[in-house]
């Protein structure tokens, strides 16, 4: 059997009820939710009426203060409780995760492997430095100055650098 297209003007009229019926049906949701509202504060907060006297308003006050502490330890103790829901339901997520995945873990085994052979493994065929820093140090070579091999004795070195001339000279050797 084939299937009869609805016409344009039918798909309006029906799209236009629909959209009527829905309006409604969110007037009378807000009206219940205004009237429960309602409901709620006059059976927990009755009309408050102002005393006249100080030692009726004290008393009033106490009254207020002990309600005060009585919604704060509920609040507490309800906040302690979705916390620690909250906390079942990620650990019961982790769990899910673990239970769901295809492969376990196996113990992991000891292997001896060089700083060389780690890197090769990692990075795979990246791997072009070595490992060997003492390789890639630069070679310096300790020279020895002339001063030092002509003048055997370190008194006569010291004995030649005292005095004013002798410090002029070792800053001309050194300039």
């Amino acid at each position: 059997m084939a299937e009869k297209k609805m016409t344009s003007s039918r798909r309006n009229q029906l799209k236009s009820l629909l959209l009527q019926i829905g309006e409604a049906m969110l007037e009378q949701e807000a009206r219940e939710v205004e009237e429960e509202k309602n409901k709620y504060m006059e059976e927990n907060c009755p009309s408050l009426s102002i005393p006249g006297c100080m030692q009726e308003l004290q008393e009033l006050c106490r009254k207020l203060h002990k309600q005060i502490d009585l919604v704060d330890e509920e609040r507490y103790d309800m906040d302690m409780k979705v916390n620690k829901s909250n906390k079942e339901i990620d650990d019961l997520k982790v769990m899910v995760q673990d239970l769901k995945g295809k492969f376990k873990k196996p113990a992991l085994k000891k292997v001896r492997m060089s700083a060389d052979a780690m890197l090769a493994a990692l990075l795979g065929s990246k791997h072009k430095t070595s490992m060997d820093l003492r390789a890639n140090l630069k070679q310096v070579k300790k020279e020895v100055k002339e001063e030092e091999m002509k003048t055997g004795d370190w008194r006569k070195n010291i004995e030649d650098k005292a005095g004013m001339d002798g410090r002029k000279k070792m800053f001309e050797t050194e300039a």
